[in-house]
């Protein structure tokens, strides 16, 4: 299991062999060059070979090109000592501190241009940074190059034992800390606005730690595969709970602090299906959202009403298929939303997905039937109470466009259209004690029918420094009945923010926004119809 991995890894972690180092082996010589003697051999003294004519051979000069192979040479085994001896010579705690350290002081960072790596889909519409992503939605996407997560952690393991065996079997560990405050005319919940849930204080958002392994999909000569495992802890957690994936910390408890395993799934890419396919297995993020449940992938540090109330993770399977340049498919099975196949609510869900990009490269459309069954509420018992879980099904549909040529300026719009039949007022219950911060208090009030929960989303960028960029989010969103939200009406919000990164390891977003629920009180526990919400956080990667 994943699990067991993490921690035989986290047990190696700084740990450097004590046994003799082995003899490097010399470099080999293209025909022709100059071999280099063992470290530590005193150059013999020779004179020059002597020309047929018996003149001295001239002595070869710095730019010829055997020359310069030996110096490139010695330097690359300088290079190679330098960074054992510097793994030897400091604790794994001091590598770690020297690579932060080494992150602020990268004058250098973000680098210039560089060529494209090769790949076997249209061009990144955007860079990153400024903006969190470089492609437009939908995931995952076949032909594209892997990214490349060189953060403090793996800087550190370098030269180490562990850092060899991760390098070698092309495996990352990677996570980021995300802390955050908020100024709220709410007194007691900012809810339904997410994810700052208590107003007014300052809170550790996540802690997420990830291990990975990204396949090779631009590459279409054998299978490869991979995985990705992520752990959370913080008060984010209440937004990923999935029932059956430690959820009795939410759905039993209502603690305002949990922990989760987000990720958790293996990725299998067979090239000579259609122009490549995926194939995962286990517990992923939902796909069709342009907003995300990790801080680093979002634009803003909150969230707008429409991602809150829909899917956060599924667990299954899903097979993505590369039909063209332009062309993505997708189809899948899981066990419903936010659950996993061994929870007491599981209802089987399909998933069908369509994802085309232009060939002017300046727009992309992904539409997803985010699950489909029957569509009724998962009533139960639970303890011998009466409880439940959400079941909704519904279509949508992502627009993307760029304005800009280098997508320096960006739009995004999502709409979704929901269902469910004899839901429960405010969705799936928490049978734990009611909080201040909301939630607790068991089974909400019988729906009879079909309730419906829809509404449009619009993020708009502009990049302003190869570190800055400004996000302008407004929406509209309709929950007829209350069965996403526990309180019926018509919502909007309207946010603008900033974004910052000091360096690769630091970034901080400001923001401010106003939330209201145009029919009823709902926020603040249901005794304001609006809130305004003045906030940040703060991002630290490792």
């Amino acid at each position: 299991m994943l699990s067991y991995f993490v921690v035989g890894l986290t047990l190696a972690v700084g740990q450097v062999g004590t046994g003799q180092t082995p003899p490097v082996q010399a470099p080999r010589i293209a025909s022709g060059a100059v071999a280099l003697p063992p470290p530590g051999t005193p150059e013999p003294v020779t004179s020059p070979v002597a020309n047929p004519n018996g003149s001295p051979a001239p002595e070869p000069k710095s730019g010829d090109a055997n020359g310069c192979a030996c110096a490139d040479a010695a330097k690359k085994e300088a290079a190679k000592d330098e960074a054992a001896k510097d793994a030897a010579g400091r604790c794994f705690l001091g590598r770690f501190l020297k690579a932060n350290l080494d992150a602020f002081k990268d004058k250098d960072w973000p680098p210039e241009d560089e060529p494209e790596k090769p790949r076997r889909h249209p061009p990144e519409p955007w860079s990153s940074p400024p903006f969190p992503t470089h492609d437009y939605q939908g995931y995952p996407v076949i032909g594209v190059p892997a990214d490349s997560h060189d953060y403090p952690l793996m800087k550190a393991l370098e030269g180490t034992g562990t850092g060899d065996f991760l390098k070698d079997h092309k495996i990352e560990i990677y996570g980021w800390v995300t802390a955050s405050g908020n100024w709220s005319t709410a007194q007691n919940s900012n809810s339904p606005a997410s994810y700052w849930l208590v107003p007014n204080r300052f809170e550790m958002d996540q802690t997420v730690v990830r291990v990975e392994r990204q396949l090779d999909s631009v590459q279409t000569d054998h299978v490869d595969w991979g995985f990705r495992s992520s752990y959370l802890y913080g008060i984010d957690y209440r937004y990923m709970t999935a029932g059956g994936w430690f959820s009795d910390q939410l759905l039993k408890n209502n603690r305002l602090y949990g922990f989760d395993p987000t990720e958790q799934y293996a990725d299998v890419y067979f090239p000579g299906i259609a122009q490549g396919m995926i194939l995962r297995v286990g517990r992923w993020i939902a796909c069709p959202d342009i907003e995300t449940q990790f801080s680093p992938d979002n634009y803003l540090a909150s969230h707008s009403i429409l991602f809150t109330f829909d899917t956060y993770t599924q667990t299954g399977f899903m097979l993505t298929f590369k039909m063209s340049k332009q062309w993505i498919l997708q189809a899948g099975l899981n066990a419903g939303n936010d659950m996993a196949p061994w929870y007491k609510g599981a209802v089987p869900c399909g998933y069908f997905g369509a994802r085309w990009v232009s060939e002017s490269n300046n727009d992309s459309v992904y539409t997803v039937l985010n699950q489909i069954n029957n569509a009724k509420f998962s009533h139960f018992t639970e303890d011998d109470q009466p409880s439940g879980h959400d079941n909704f099904n519904y279509l949508v549909s992502t627009w993307e466009h760029k304005f800009t040529k280098d997508g320096s300026i960006h739009t995004a719009t999502e709409a979704y259209f929901m269902w469910q039949r004899d839901a429960e007022l405010g969705g799936t219950p928490s049978l734990g004690p009611v909080q201040s911060f909301g939630g607790g208090g068991g089974d909400g009030a019988l729906i009879p029918g079909t309730s419906l929960t829809y509404g449009v989303l619009n993020y708009t960028e502009f990049a302003i420094s190869k570190k800055d960029y400004i996000c302008v989010r407004n929406e509209w969103w309709k929950d007829e009945k209350g069965m996403r939200s526990g309180f019926p009406g018509v919502y909007s919000s309207h946010t603008i923010g900033l974004s910052h990164n000091f360096n690769s390891v630091l970034q901080i977003r400001p923001e401010i926004g106003y939330y209201r629920n145009w029919t009823n009180d709902s926020f603040d526990l249901g005794t304001k119809k609006g809130i305004t919400i003045y906030g940040f956080d703060m991002t630290y990667r490792f």
